[in-house]
């Protein structure tokens, strides 16, 4: 299922809160008078955080950097954002975000949209597998929390540290595995491993990973050719590149996408 916004005009938020979630995963609460009717349903979906003032690539566009909405609360005009921190190669929103505090704001762009698990899909998968780094742990705790009760399958969920792995509230037929990986963005596989050693489970699955850029380039080959997955039963991003900043990972999951669509039938 995915979410969205008719309008998508700028917003000005209002921080209201901040925590720790884990050590390396940093919580935001914003509110104020911009947020009053933000989009109901749109938890795990995405904001844009706005940057006026930083340097600029493009005269003509402001800096954003993209966060997915942990949750929305209707009644308080609240939403919440988490941030992955990544030691010290913090980027522009996350050194930001360290430095909020309440009462500072922010102009952020959304919610956009993303697909999301579909509770009630038909036919019904016969199981799950769900895959997220630190970064993606929020769409993926909403994804988990969208799930029936008689969900069957497995989540795997990579973490800086052992410290950073978070409570989840699971259906009992699904299982969590957690990666514990202090340098993810050393490519070092520890991800792609860990789900290639993971027993694959008899029936039709519905797979939903996002992840760093390449890691779901080897996910997304090994989904299709050796477990034989068609289009409509998995969901692939990437929420990052190695090396790379949001303006060009961007423009390398461009290039991608043009390059993974199906060839066209001759007439």
């Amino acid at each position: 299922m995915a979410t969205s916004s008719k309008s998508n005009a700028p917003r000005q938020a209002v921080v209201h809160a901040v925590s720790h979630v884990t050590p390396n995963m940093y919580r935001i609460t914003f509110g104020g008078a911009g947020l009053a009717d933000f989009p109901a349903g749109c938890e795990g979906g995405y904001i844009k955080l706005i940057f006026p003032d930083a340097p600029r690539a493009n005269p003509d566009r402001p800096v954003m950097r993209t966060y997915s909405i942990r949750a929305h609360d209707v009644a308080a005009g609240e939403i919440t954002v988490d941030f992955a921190l990544h030691g010290d190669n913090g980027g522009l929103a996350t050194d930001w975000a360290l430095k909020a505090a309440p009462g500072d704001t922010i102009a952020i762009g959304g919610p956009g949209t993303i697909k999301m698990i579909d509770p009630a899909a038909d036919p019904a998968p016969d199981w799950y597998l769900i895959v997220g780094d630190m970064t993606a742990i929020p769409a993926l705790m909403c994804n988990i929390e969208r799930l029936p009760e008689t969900a069957q399958g497995d989540v795997v969920v990579e973490v800086t540290s052992e410290a950073d792995k978070q409570p989840m509230d699971l259906p009992a037929g699904m299982t969590v595995h957690w990666v514990v990986n202090p340098q993810p963005d050393q490519l070092n596989g520890a991800l792609v491993a860990a789900i290639k050693e993971l027993p694959w489970r008899q029936g039709r699955p519905f797979v939903w990973t996002a992840c760093e850029f390449d890691s779901m380039r080897v996910l997304r080959s090994y989904y299709r050719t050796d477990r034989g997955l068609a289009r409509d039963q998995f969901y692939l991003s990437s929420y990052w590149r190695a090396g790379r900043t949001e303006d060009q990972h961007k423009t390398d999951k461009a290039k991608d996408s043009a390059s993974d669509q199906p060839a066209a039938v001759p007439a």
